[in-house]
């Protein structure tokens, strides 16, 4: 953890580490958790929702996501620029309810133009959603202690969707078109309560607007398009983003195609990622407090993921307790990279941001994190899947290069706020 006594401040009874005693940080952890178990609670069964309630065949389901996935890209941005006019809480007030409409919308689907048309719809509120909250945080939460906020409720996060999975295994276990439009039904309320809970949030004074300065104000605002050092770090961020496809598509096909591993290590490789990012994404974040000691993070994540991914590709020669071995070691070795470039990534996306277009900046960093989970699954498969351990060490070397990278990228970058002084 850092020094900061500021909003987040480390909870002293180990039985309160997702309970942060500052109010402001509680309300906006609590948000959190109701809209992370709203969605381990549907993603967890939304794709057998579309084949086995709606009738869509796979390769229809795969394709809808996948344009739904590319729309999303294109939602940061747009939905910062009006967070920052029109203020990140009055706007949030009103995307909680389109997102709680958008999931219920799913139960009257009967048709592929129909899904593709409410999936882009879906994914393009949500993206913008986190947009818009990713820029409320930075202005909301004192900046010393940020960081360190953001690792608390990625935690948060994090145990609710493992809290919403579990949930979601009795709407597996009946298999039928009532459980699933159930857990639809739980998302809504979630995205509802999430909106009430927003409507109590108190914020400090100068952020309660949440908006920007006019984009031809005095002090010449930045425009986050138009920032090569910030597109390029976003870049690089993003190819480091591409570890999430690593886990959710690249390992368990390889666990089950490429090694002699049982294929309940597909379970054991999501609970060790689950609970060290619960247990350690907090603690990861010490000592990430300014763009050096975050690129210096990114890069040694990066190192990790590269790895991590080695120990995969070892896993592929050798009985089958060898190759499990294997995959658990790199998941943990995975994890702590993870943690560790996470860290990095939100103090480079707010301290290189213009503090008075935080939306803009947001949506600009999120959507290149939107990208890479469009795209990572591709390039996964075109990799590890389809090559093996050749594949696994390509992965490697795009990780060990990205990652290290960050480091002159950001050398000789303004500290927070020295290029423009926040205003909102």
């Amino acid at each position: 953890m850092t020094s900061s006594t500021s909003a987040g401040a480390r909870p002293r009874a180990p039985g309160r580490r997702l309970l942060p005693a500052d109010p402001l940080l509680r309300r906006l952890a609590l948000m959190t958790l109701v809209n992370a178990v709203g969605d381990g609670l549907f993603v967890t069964v939304n794709v057998l929702f579309f084949t086995r309630a709606i009738g869509l065949t796979p390769g229809s389901v795969a394709l809808g996501l996948t344009v739904a996935g590319i729309c999303g890209v294109f939602a940061g941005v747009p939905m910062g620029r009006l967070a920052d006019r029109t203020g990140s809480r009055r706007l949030l007030l009103v995307l909680g309810p389109l997102e709680a409409a958008a999931v219920l919308g799913y139960a009257f689907v009967h048709s592929f133009a129909a899904f593709v048309a409410l999936a882009c719809a879906a994914t393009v509120l949500s993206r913008g959603a986190a947009a818009v909250r990713s820029a409320l945080i930075a202005r909301a939460l004192p900046a010393e202690g940020q960081v360190r906020s953001r690792a608390l409720l990625r935690s948060v996060a994090n145990a609710g969707l493992v809290v919403g999975s579990g949930g979601a295994a009795l709407a597996l276990q009946a298999d039928s078109y009532a459980g699933y439009v159930t857990m639809a039904v739980l998302d809504a309320v979630s995205f509802l309560g999430v909106t009430a809970l927003l409507v109590g949030l108190s914020l400090p004074a100068t952020s309660a607007a949440g908006g920007g300065v006019g984009r031809t104000g005095p002090g010449g605002r930045r425009t986050a398009l138009r920032d090569r050092r910030y597109l390029l770090v976003t870049v690089l961020h993003a190819v480091l983003e591409l570890q999430l496809a690593v886990l959710t598509v690249g390992l368990p096909l390889w666990i089950v195609l490429g090694t002699e591993a049982p294929a309940a290590t597909v379970a054991a490789v999501n609970v060790v990622n689950c609970l060290l990012v619960v247990l350690f994404q907090v603690r990861a974040s010490r000592g990430v407090a300014d763009v050096p000691s975050a690129a210096r993070a990114c890069s040694q994540g990066a190192l990790l993921l590269a790895a991590g991914c080695l120990a995969y590709a070892v896993a592929g020669y050798g009985p089958g307790w060898a190759a499990a071995a294997a995959l658990l070691a790199g998941a943990l070795v995975h994890t702590v990279g993870e943690l560790l470039t996470s860290a990095g990534g939100w103090t480079l996306s707010l301290d290189l941001a213009d503090p008075r277009a935080h939306g803009e900046y947001q949506g600009v960093f999120l959507s290149g994190q939107a990208g890479a989970h469009v795209i990572g699954p591709l390039v996964v498969t075109l990799t590890a899947v389809d090559h093996g351990a050749v594949g696994w060490v390509v992965l490697a070397g795009v990780f060990a290069l990205a990652g290290p990278a960050l480091l002159p990228a950001v050398r000789g970058a303004a500290v927070r706020g020295s290029a423009a002084p926040q205003t909102s």
